[in-house]
């Protein structure tokens, strides 16, 4: 039997065979958490014009100190009709146009009013409290690079550059078949034998979140013509993930199947635990992930091996999991062949965060790793990391 394959090296060999996938034109409103296929640049300059970071009197510098006859107000949203001229001085509001010949704005707060006029005691800097056009981002500048997952800010961001469009790369189809003649859905009574079908709603909700359109079959029973028929459907997507099936059992048809339907496998069996029996291949432009049936398995290779698959699909430029530093609360032993990936529980610490393993890290306790926010890194090797020792971790979410 061929040596285990590393887990870089497992995630070098799917994002050498990802290629990112065309883009669409998609609504400003509706891009929270599309990756950006090119870079965005602003429509406009903005702020458009020159405009007061707050309540207070458009000056200019040269008059001050001194009284000056207030001679117009500007509200917000509304252009400045007239220019300043010497000597005076025009009410304005947050937001509002500084009028041409003004230079600052002094707050409303530390001037005398009296009679339509203003005192102002102290004299202020050119530009003061004037936001000048242009001051965040000029028309044509880049607002966000190509390979950018958009945030909630972002959205922001590209609504005031007046972008009202993004060019997006498409979303990943991605086809879920779970199989084992033993699965039944979830609100079903249990028979003999039975468990209710996990994986195919995990690692959906997990592909969602990293961008994916994503179809559930129904479990696939143990029978190879079931086999045929489910994963031939499954491949016409830009992934197929299958969970079970891929080990050396007498039921393990999953691997056999997709061969004879003319799968490419690139590896199976991976350096890692939970999630060792997992194989990846491809079929022209369709990835073929085949992850364990043991619920925590499918969980760690789904987060290691298919999202970044998905991510880069889409474009990103930092497709592979983003690691953290953190510091273990309890000492945790360290595999000689295997790197582990233990589920763990994060809290603020004094210098970061610490890291508390959860009991029960066997593969198939999915409702303990429930509890987990976090996973651990445990390099391969002799002996046991620390507690206090600093390691690399990797942020859970469940969606």
């Amino acid at each position: 039997m061929a040596a285990l394959l590393d887990l870089e090296q497992a995630q070098t060999e799917v994002l050498a065979r990802v290629q990112a996938l065309p883009g669409e034109r998609v609504p400003t409103a509706s891009v929270l958490g599309r990756v950006t296929a090119e870079d965005v640049r602003a429509a406009v300059d903005l702020p458009p014009f020159p405009s007061s970071a707050m309540d207070g009197f458009a000056v200019r510098v040269g008059d001050i100190p001194g009284r000056l006859p207030v001679v117009a107000e500007i509200a917000a949203g509304r252009p400045a009709d007239c220019s300043l001229g010497a000597g005076e001085a025009m009410a304005i509001s947050t937001g509002g146009v500084v009028p041409d010949g003004a230079d600052a704005v002094v707050p409303v707060e530390v001037v005398v009013e009296k009679d339509n006029s203003v005192r102002i005691e102290y004299r202020v800097e050119v530009g003061a409290n004037v936001r000048p056009r242009g001051g965040d981002i000029v028309s044509g500048d880049v607002v966000i690079a190509a390979g950018t997952c958009i945030s909630a800010g972002q959205v922001g961001a590209l609504a005031a550059c007046g972008v009202a469009e993004v060019l997006c790369a498409r979303r990943p189809r991605v086809a879920v078949v779970t199989t084992g003649s033993e699965l039944v859905p979830p609100g079903e009574p249990l028979g003999p034998g039975q468990l209710y079908e996990a994986n195919g709603v995990m690692l959906a909700a997990a592909l969602r979140a990293a961008g994916a359109d994503v179809e559930v079959a129904a479990a696939v029973a143990d029978e190879e013509r079931a086999h045929r028929e489910a994963l031939d459907r499954g491949l016409a997507a830009d992934v197929l993930v299958t969970s079970g099936g891929v080990s050396v059992g007498e039921h393990d048809l999953v691997r056999r199947v997709e061969r004879e339907l003319g799968v490419e496998e690139v590896f199976w069996r991976v350096a890692m635990r939970p999630g060792k029996p997992v194989s990846f291949g491809v079929r022209g432009e369709t990835l073929v992930f085949g992850l364990p049936g043991n619920p925590v398995s499918a969980l760690v290779g789904c987060e290691l091996l298919v999202k970044p698959a998905i991510r880069a699909l889409q474009g990103s430029r930092a497709p592979l999991p983003s690691f953290e530093r953190g510091r273990l609360a309890a000492p945790l032993r360290r595999n000689h062949a295997r790197d582990d990936f233990v589920r763990a529980r994060s809290r603020p610490g004094a210098d970061g965060f610490l890291l508390e393993p959860l009991s029960g890290q066997e593969s198939h306790m999915i409702a303990r790793a429930a509890a987990a926010d976090a996973l651990v890194h445990v390099p391969r090797g002799e002996g046991e990391l620390a507690a206090g020792e600093v390691v690399s971790w990797l942020r859970l979410s469940w969606p």
